[in-house]
């Protein structure tokens, strides 16, 4: 239970942390290439690593034998459902779909990244 909190503490520090950059850019610097839909994409994101690491943290907890389909799944369903948010978004008829698309895999990795440090420092724990 404590892992599900810790987990989820890191990953709202992360989410908070990215929206106050995209706040403070929309308020001081307004920049172009921050397409309008970015706080869209934050939240997506979030909810998605969210019930994503939440699931696999379970499912690794009681299968350690399955590691790898287990991980490469929860890749898997994030992938697909990264693609319909944004084949939803698109179709709905949004401006500037080149800086959206941009703004959308920078967050994307950047949750990646929280995911893989998350996966490494788990993987550490558990060889001692």
């Amino acid at each position: 239970m404590r892992n599900y909190l810790f987990y989820s503490l890191r990953l709202t520090g992360i989410t908070l942390v990215l929206a106050g950059i995209i706040f403070f850019l929309r308020q001081f610097a307004a920049p172009v290439w921050l397409h309008e839909k970015a706080g869209a994409v934050l939240w997506f994101f979030f909810i998605l690593t969210l019930l994503s690491g939440l699931l696999t943290q379970y499912l690794l907890k009681e299968s350690k034998e399955n590691s790898v389909p287990i991980l490469l799944g929860s890749s898997l369903i994030r992938l697909i459902a990264s693609l319909g948010f944004v084949f939803v978004i698109l179709w709905s008829g949004t401006e500037n779909i080149l800086w959206f698309v941009v703004d959308f895999f920078v967050i994307y990795l950047l949750y990646l990244l929280f995911d893989i440090y998350t996966l490494i420092t788990n993987l550490h724990a558990h060889s001692e």
